[in-house]
């Protein structure tokens, strides 16, 4: 990186926000302005170093981006489509977290003429997940089944859904009505969500896995006609898919997505003891001969610089700053859309903020401005 700073707009101030803004202002080579409407999010953003700004309309926000390097939007996925409109308006690169398949198309329909780059989906899934999926399917001749699976769970769960709020409840609905992309049996389809159940065991815990929507992100449509079969599943432990089918085909609340949130965040506690679970496998040809090759990672959270971070907020945060980073260092596009295939996994894992899912600590320019590992 340069020795001057690049000045980031971060659009959104909870917890992954947070996250963010703590990864890139320790970074030393990030100026951060916190823009959102909740001026008591913005105080503790303050605490960070950050220059903080309140918004509450599109005007705001564009003139919160004028001249910044980049924009970085950490605000729920119903906001993805205008904010990166105004960017690509105001020539300045685009980032986000989003998982909903509409918004990243229109997403794509924007950057056609875009001078900057326009890179949504840089999470965790759909992010990091295509990622390691992208390689995996790289590493066959001929590549028949491509299989992806993520969950953001409790260490202890205690309710009968066995779950916790870790992440956006919007976010986490959406994933369970809305229908998902995948490829059958070399076909684009879609699938709906809740369905394709399985189970599966890693390092002797117990899982489910099922069908939910957005965790692919551009992968089906780079891997058509390359593979057979690809999709993409939740985890969550044991029962968990039973309960949300009758909540949501049962009771009928996939029609009233505003109540069931209000119960979900009412009724289902959050948690900052979580872990990531991750397990990715690919099967085909090498050589003539039938191979399958897995890829099982376990993310934790970690103390970054006096701050303790959630396992969902430093896989969540790592991915889309790793991104960021990328892009600044001109190792990935300078204009356009660009999916999330377009980073190399390697490349990804000797980033300072990637290296995470490698698990190794970050990066950072911390005491007396030198690279410390944490």
């Amino acid at each position: 990186m340069s020795t001057s700073t690049k000045t980031i707009v971060l659009l959104g101030a909870g917890k992954i926000g947070f996250a963010i803004a703590l990864m890139l202002e320790r970074s030393g080579d990030y100026s951060v302005l916190v823009a959102d409407q909740d001026a008591g999010r913005l105080a503790v953003l303050a605490g960070l170093g950050c220059e903080t700004r309140q918004i509450s309309d599109d005007a705001s926000v564009a003139r919160c981006i004028e001249g910044a390097y980049a924009v970085v939007n950490a605000l729920p996925f119903h906001r993805a489509t205008a904010v990166a409109g105004l960017c690509a308006k105001a020539g300045v690169h685009y980032f986000d977290l989003t998982e909903d398949v509409a918004s990243t198309h229109a997403i794509q329909a924007l950057a056609a003429d875009a001078s900057s780059v326009l890179m949504p989906q840089c999470g965790l899934a759909p992010g990091f997940i295509g990622i390691v999926g992208n390689a995996l399917a790289g590493r066959f001749d001929t590549l028949l089944d491509l299989r992806m699976r993520v969950g953001a769970l409790p260490r202890y769960p205690s309710n009968s859904l066995r779950y916790n709020l870790t992440w956006s409840t919007e976010g986490l609905i959406n994933e369970y009505c809305n229908p998902c992309e995948a490829i059958v049996d070399g076909q684009l389809t879609s699938v709906p969500a809740l369905e394709g159940y399985e189970t599966f065991a890693l390092d002797g815990v117990e899982y489910e896995a099922f069908n939910t929507s957005g965790g692919l992100g551009t992968l089906p449509a780079t891997l058509l006609g390359r593979a057979r079969n690809v999709d993409y599943k939740s985890v969550r432990y044991p029962g968990h898919c039973n309960i949300m089918k009758l909540l949501l085909n049962d009771l009928r609340l996939r029609d009233r997505r505003d109540l069931l949130k209000d119960i979900f965040e009412s009724a289902i506690p959050t948690t900052e003891q979580d872990v990531i679970v991750i397990q990715a496998s690919a099967s085909g040809y090498r050589h003539g001969r039938l191979e399958e090759e897995s890829y099982p990672i376990r993310v934790f959270g970690a103390e970054v610089d006096g701050h303790r971070l959630s396992a969902i907020q430093l896989s969540t945060a790592a991915g889309i700053c790793a991104a960021l980073d990328l892009v600044a260092q001109g190792a990935l596009p300078q204009r356009g859309f660009v999916g999330q295939e377009a980073i190399g996994l390697d490349a990804l894992l000797n980033n300072r903020f990637g290296r995470i899912y490698a698990g190794k600590p970050l990066a950072l320019a911390l005491a007396g401005g030198a690279m410390a590992d944490r």
